[in-house]
């Protein structure tokens, strides 16, 4: 029996799952993880955590699918992307393989906000955002990588001093398991260290700011074998020693996989807390911006396709920040005790366009398409007329039009959209899944897997594992659909209307937003 086993670790838990080479799944188990916040708006985490977390989820999923270690072909990680791990030299000359690695502190994760500064100061030492972009594809964000390691040499250069090399989450683990270090290509191109076109770290970026490149680790391709399971791993964690591990990659990378996004056209629409659009782009495309339109709104990555053989593909990515999470905030703010379900079902009760209510659901910023941190959600056009369900109706429609947005930068770029596989609680409800399709204006597909980023990791392990030639192979292999639904070309029409409504809200309440965000700090 060949079998495969993915490992993501998240922010809130680390998952594994074990599936056949049919795609089967035949178990799966998750371990939690803590979180640490000693100040506002820092978010670490302790990188033993995820070793911890691994363990336990590997040995459960192994006991659970009632399968022996020997089965399994090979290993692939998923992870939280840019988050900061820092070892030192004395991890690096560990002979036990991978046992003695530690962290020197732990990590800055994605979601840690302190290093507005250095964001500031990454886009003026190459003249600009949009020359930022040029240079290694994306804009500084606080979560991305470089700005954390700026951080920690500038206000902590004792520990700095210590530093060896950094690595992201999931290359931790898969340093543990294997006792070699080193990254893919989709996870360094969210450092801001990394050459996208090239496929390999930016020197130029390096010594602009300062950075040794012997500190990054090697660069692979997301399923080219990265090492092996080492006798001390396969003490830990119950996995067969010499069983080979991938490089794996980001989350969203490995959840595009787990979709099936792997060719042009074919696009991921996910809509959990955030929304997320992920691409597959046959060739590099940057969102360079152009007159008052601002560089960077989306993500040029790196797609996990490539094999130790041949290189890859890349991506785009857009998230917008509040998209389920406008409808729980919703729900929870005024009808906590009304079911998802009710309100759903009174939403799709109303005509589109919500009686002419639009909500902007900006709650906490913006990211995509407006990357603005004093961002407001507004609903406009209220009146007395407007019921509970016109209200449920207005966010999900505000939430699906961002993510229309958010497609159409992409098509700016030349990346242009033919189908839509969906994901996350937005693809759980019938209503909710014809609306998107109605607002992309394109098909929408649910696919027959809903494990994401593990289930991708497990494919690309395959793919390492000579069980497929490649991950278009494993996909087609693995993955189906389960229902297809067109769009309805008159609501099409009514949301293209609205759409040029909608466009113009974000613009106009730019300026109050900001001055109103004065008595948000106040309070």
């Amino acid at each position: 029996m060949t079998l495969l086993l993915g490992i993501d670790i998240g922010t809130s838990a680390t998952k594994a799952v074990v599936c056949d080479a049919d795609g089967q799944l035949l178990a799966k188990a998750d371990s939690p993880l803590v979180s640490l916040s000693p100040r506002p708006g820092w978010s670490e985490q302790e990188p033993d955590g995820w070793w911890a977390a691994t363990i336990a989820a590997v040995q459960e999923v192994l006991a659970e699918a009632k399968v022996s270690s020997d089965d399994i072909a090979g290993v692939g990680l998923s992870g939280q992307m840019h988050g900061s791990v820092l070892l030192p030299e004395a991890s690096l000359l560990d002979s036990g393989g991978g046992a003695g690695v530690r962290a020197l502190r732990p990590a800055l994760l994605w979601n840690d906000q302190r290093t507005a500064q250095q964001c500031e100061r990454i886009e003026g030492a190459v003249g600009g955002r949009r020359e930022l972009v040029e240079l290694v594809g994306n804009a500084a964000l606080a979560g991305f990588t470089l700005p954390k390691l700026l951080w920690v040499r500038e206000h902590e250069p004792e520990l700095w001093n210590q530093v060896a090399a950094w690595c992201l989450p999931k290359d931790f683990v898969r340093f543990r398991l294997t006792g070699r270090l080193a990254t893919d290509v989709g996870d360094a191109a969210g450092t801001l260290l990394f050459d996208v076109d090239g496929r390999r770290w930016s020197e130029h970026a390096h010594g602009l700011f300062d950075l040794a490149s012997s500190l990054s680790p090697v660069v692979l391709e997301s399923c080219a074998v990265a090492g092996r399971i080492s006798a001390w791993a396969a003490a830990a964690t119950g996995l067969r020693e010499g069983t080979p591990v991938v490089a794996g990659s980001g989350d969203n990378q490995c959840g595009a996989v787990g979709a099936g996004v792997v060719e042009p056209g074919r696009v991921l629409a996910t809509l959990g807390t955030s929304g997320v659009i992920y691409a597959h782009s046959q060739e590099p495309r940057k969102d360079l911006g152009e007159n008052e339109t601002p560089a960077g709104r989306v993500h040029t990555m790196c797609a996990a396709d490539g094999t130790g053989r041949n290189r890859g593909h890349w991506s785009l990515t857009g998230c917008m920040l509040s998209a389920a999470g406008s409808l729980a905030w919703l729900r929870e703010s005024l009808f906590p005790e009304v079911p998802y379900a009710r309100l759903l079902a009174e939403a799709e009760g109303v005509e589109p366009g919500a009686g002419g209510l639009v909500f902007l659901p900006h709650l906490t910023g913006e990211r995509c398409p407006h990357p603005d941190a004093e961002a407001r959600g507004a609903f406009v056009g209220l009146t007395s007329r407007h019921t509970r369900g016109h209200l449920v109706r207005a966010v999900v429609e505000g939430v699906t039009l961002t993510m229309r947005q958010i497609l159409d930068i992409f098509s700016d770029v030349g990346v242009k959209t033919t189908r839509v596989r969906l994901g996350g609680g937005g693809a759980k409800t019938p209503f909710w899944r014809q609306l998107q399709a109605d607002v992309y204006g394109v098909p929408v597909e649910l696919p027959n897997t809903e494990e994401g980023p593990a289930f991708g990791a497990a494919l690309m392990a395959g793919v390492g594992a000579g069980v497929w030639a490649d991950i278009a192979e494993a996909c087609s292999a693995t993955i189906g659909v389960t229902e297809t639904r067109e769009p309805d070309a008159a609501r099409g029409a009514v949301y293209d209307e609205l759409r040029g409504v909608y466009g113009a809200l974000y613009p106009k309440l730019r300026g109050p937003c900001a001055a109103l965000g004065r008595f948000d700090r106040q309070a």
